[in-house]
């Protein structure tokens, strides 16, 4: 897989979302980590998003998850290490978790996916909490059209980072890659199975997040005995870009538990 390296020290693995690209995670996480030496982040693209491949032998998110672990065995091998996952990363995240225990510190999750039918999720209607006249003044018709789709502040800088960080991975994804994943897209085994994961974690969520809710997150609690569990008021499903105050203190705060532990 395609991945940019930052630093060096404790590794730090951090998974984007579906579709977009390692930009996401690092453009959140590096305002943190600039203030905090000490770590190496990999901020790979997964499989058929970015900048990596996904050949026709690739058609899962097991298969996903597979290219993963062939990551952290290459990149990172034994060594201890932080992991992150945002939305589908998320998802991720808890199987990869599941599958070393004992390598990881600590695990943070940004607005996970817990339930893959759409349908079945726990909802809350999209919702604009907060606008600013001509916010997208100058930005192309389809960028914003994407924008608006889910954001809940609509405002220039706000839209400057969907831009830069989502906005152009998005465009990079390989759409058949994508279509052939989805057809077998939830795990064929539950990335909570076992036993609870006792070290310091993270559950991010956002009370305005229409894509994945923030209701069935409360669902992990009991597997993340450790977590710190936030719901972000005015904040949606890019959490991290609408609420970057509060999203970078509880990163820190959570690096300050794993520090501790």
């Amino acid at each position: 897989m395609n991945f940019i390296e930052v630093g060096a020290g404790i590794p730090v693995l951090a998974l984007h979302g579906w579709t977009p690209d390692h930009r996401l995670m690092l453009g959140c996480l590096e305002p943190v980590f600039a203030a905090r030496p000490g770590y190496r982040r990999l901020y790979p693209d997964l499989p058929g998003m970015g900048r990596s491949t996904a050949p026709p032998g690739i058609d899962s998110t097991d298969d996903v998850l597979a290219e993963v672990h062939r990551f952290i065995d290459a990149e990172i091998g034994g060594e201890p290490f932080l992991l992150l996952g945002e939305s589908y990363g998320g998802y991720l995240a808890r199987a990869v978790t599941r599958d070393r225990p004992d390598q990881i510190l600590g695990v943070g999750l940004i607005c996970p996916t817990v339930v893959l039918p759409r349908a079945r999720r726990t909802t809350p209607p999209h919702q604009v909490l907060r606008s600013e006249p001509g916010f997208g003044d100058g930005a192309g018709d389809r960028l914003l059209a994407e924008f608006e789709e889910m954001a809940v502040v609509r405002t220039a800088p706000v839209l400057r980072r969907f831009a830069d960080e989502i906005w152009s991975g998005l465009e990079l994804a390989d759409a058949s890659a994508m279509s052939r994943i989805a057809e077998r897209w939830e795990l064929s085994v539950d990335p909570d199975k076992g036993p609870p994961f006792t070290r310091p974690s993270l559950i991010l969520a956002g009370l305005q997040d229409a894509t994945v809710g923030f209701a069935d997150q409360f669902g992990l609690l009991p597997h993340y005995p450790r977590a710190t569990f936030a719901v972000l008021d005015v904040a949606g499903h890019n959490l991290q870009i609408e609420q970057p105050a509060l999203f970078e203190a509880l990163i820190d705060e959570w690096l300050d538990r794993v520090a501790a532990g």
